[in-house]
């Protein structure tokens, strides 16, 4: 045979190969996610411990086989909590990397950006942070899901607490963004109704990154509050008791976020956390034994604890994947269809995901700060009593949503 029979033949045998390669090329490609975080900047320990709980998630999965038959790959996006800057690096994720799938849990702003862009590229955006209940309500979108609860919910559990707490002087102090804002009219709204003697004897919104929180302190104590409630977090929330401490603020706390062993840390006195009160979706504390299992291998892999924030993000993504799974392809309206309705059990125990606007009906834990904890060497999240979903649900017809 001659050198040019030779080279045709070589030229056919590759695109021969190139041709059965394709299709198993194709599905050994991995599942990509990108994961919308802060991950510079002043919240930058949220953004990375979110981002964290997703990685061992995909890692998880990655262990027992696989999303399809595929490894799922984790791409840190930096939003640097502006939603601009999060849908541009998004949009050249879509365009160059056919990226379909996102998840993030910080900055409801972001959340909002993301879910636009999710529905104008056939991509879907995944909340397990994000709690602005407009998200799910008047802003729903068939792209955007969140597992984890929302300003509602979270508002609605830690006002049953106070409306039996037999405290009547309350004050709440917010983020002036749509996260505050919606957190604090849900508060509001269920303590009266559930306890009218209730009063409200202060409203007080700031900056998201405040520095100084002696001006509001000031008031605080000036309210006669015998209850500060707040949806603060990250450094707004130590700032707050730091401050309030050193002031002399001696009103109970009653927040979404305490159970964060970085604000206990930085706060540096347990005097200022003992005895205040925290309710949320994930707990170290929850009394599961999936949850005994998932942190026994966090903890066996990494050397620390999936608390708060780690656990948030595993779980979604871990109900994600099962959404993907039930689907059975890589098709982003497949996973949309078969997340609607579907049921997982977690750590934290059972999540659905209602279809009408895609909100997570999942349950809510309630705990009191506490001295002694066999995690950590400070005070911590004591043992929480669960308050079922169906007890604070808000139902499709009150968000406002409206499903296209």
């Amino acid at each position: 045979m001659g050198k040019k029979a030779l080279f045709y033949v070589a030229v056919l045998s590759a695109f021969i190969a190139t041709l059965i390669c394709a299709p198993i090329c194709r599905a050994a490609d991995p599942i990509k996610l990108g994961a919308c975080e802060p991950l510079s900047g002043t919240f930058k320990d949220i953004g990375d411990r979110y981002l964290e709980g997703v990685q061992y998630a995909a890692k998880v999965i990655n262990e027992q086989g696989g999303l399809l038959g595929r490894k799922v790959e984790v791409i840190p996006i930096d939003t640097e909590l502006k939603p601009d800057v999060a849908t541009r690096k998004a949009t050249k994720l879509i365009l160059k990397d056919n990226v379909k799938y996102f998840c993030g849990g910080t900055g409801s702003s972001v959340g909002g950006a993301m879910s636009v862009l999710a529905e104008k590229n056939n991509a879907l955006m995944l909340s397990y942070g994000m709690a602005a209940a407009s998200l799910t309500g008047a802003k729903c979108s068939r792209n955007f899901f969140r597992a984890c609860l929302n300003t509602d919910t979270q508002s609605y559990a830690l006002a049953m607490w106070v409306a039996k707490s037999g405290y009547t002087k309350v004050l709440g102090i917010v983020q002036d963004y749509s996260f505050g804002h919606e957190a604090m009219a849900a508060f509001i709204k269920k303590v009266k109704e559930l306890n009218p003697s209730v009063n409200i004897v202060g409203e007080l919104y700031h900056k998201a990154g405040e520095k100084d929180f002696a001006p509001y302190i000031s008031q605080i104590i000036n309210s006669g509050a015998e209850v500060v409630w707040t949806p603060n977090w990250g450094n707004d929330l130590t700032l707050l008791i730091k401050q309030g401490k050193n002031l002399g603020m001696k009103a109970k706390i009653a927040s979404y976020y305490l159970n964060d062993e970085y604000l206990i840390e930085s706060v540096g006195d347990d005097s200022a956390i003992i005895g205040n009160v925290t309710a949320e979706s994930y707990m170290l504390t929850i009394p599961t034994e999936k949850n005994k299992e998932f942190i026994q291998g966090f903890y066996k892999d990494k050397g620390y604890y999936p608390s708060w924030l780690r656990g948030k993000a595993y779980t979604a993504t871990m109900f994600w994947a099962e959404a993907v799974k039930k689907a059975g392809k890589d098709d982003v309206e497949a996973v949309i269809k078969a997340w609607e309705g579907l049921t997982y059990e977690g750590p934290a125990g059972t999540y659905y995901m209602r279809p009408c606007d895609h909100q997570a009906q999942v349950p809510v834990w309630v705990a009191e700060m506490v001295k002694e904890s066999k995690f950590f060497k400070h005070a911590f999240v004591g043992v929480p009593n669960m308050i079922a979903a169906k007890d604070i649900e808000i139902t499709c017809e009150e968000t406002g949503c409206k499903m296209k």
